[in-house]
């Protein structure tokens, strides 16, 4: 399976904002980002064009795939998916991404990064109703329990994404038991309780054309 093994925090210097990609790292003084803001390579501090038009479409659409840990072919066709439902395709599309069994098992307090929480149910330590799911992009539903399975809830890896997910609040269409480490999916995510700063409309004007 293609991944990207580079070093995260270059991607969130490159692209000027934290991507919160190393969990508890990226909040304190010790992101690269906070000593060096400015893009990665040896002319990263010369580099300074004013980016409009297409490559601010394209820095928006970068920025979400490097967020969600997403390849380009698997972007494309989330966008795709969204562009022929009914709805506002921009907010459908964060609603898939947002739906990606990853990315709830970080919301949820599973791992301390959407990265991390890839390890975790690419090993096999979540559960999704009863059922061992080990796909990152496996997209959940209303009314889903989800869970560290039995095995590997003494985890070093799990028992910090606990601790770090006791300091910040679970999102509205989430249920959390920090205890039994599950969780239960209310209701789709809407774009109001996704709290991430990317624009989705520029996404779909770059995809459009």
């Amino acid at each position: 399976m293609a991944r990207y093994t580079g070093a995260v925090c270059r991607l969130c210097r490159r692209e000027g904002t934290k991507l919160f990609l190393k969990g508890t790292k990226c909040l304190s003084d010790r992101c690269p980002i906070e000593k060096r803001n400015f893009p990665p390579g040896q002319h990263g501090k010369d580099r300074k064009a004013k980016i409009v038009g297409y490559g601010l479409q394209l820095h928006e659409k970068q920025k979400a795939k490097r967020m969600y840990f997403t390849l380009e072919g698997q972007f494309r066709a989330y966008y795709e998916k969204a562009n022929r439902a009914p709805g506002v395709t921009g907010e459908l599309l964060i609603q898939q991404l947002e739906r990606r069994l990853d990315n709830v098992a970080f919301r949820l307090g599973f791992a301390i990064s959407r990265r991390q929480a890839r390890q975790v149910v690419r090993h096999g330590h979540v559960s999704v109703n009863g059922r061992k799911v080990n796909i990152p992009s496996f997209q959940v539903n209303v009314g889903d329990e989800i869970a560290i399975r039995e095995a590997a809830k003494k985890l070093i890896i799990i028992e910090q994404g606990t601790q770090y997910a006791a300091q910040n609040p679970v999102p509205v269409w989430l249920e959390a038991n920090f205890e039994n480490m599950s969780g239960r999916i209310l209701s789709l995510p809407k774009r109001k309780d996704v709290n991430l700063p990317i624009n989705e409309q520029l996404i779909v004007e770059l995809y459009s054309k």
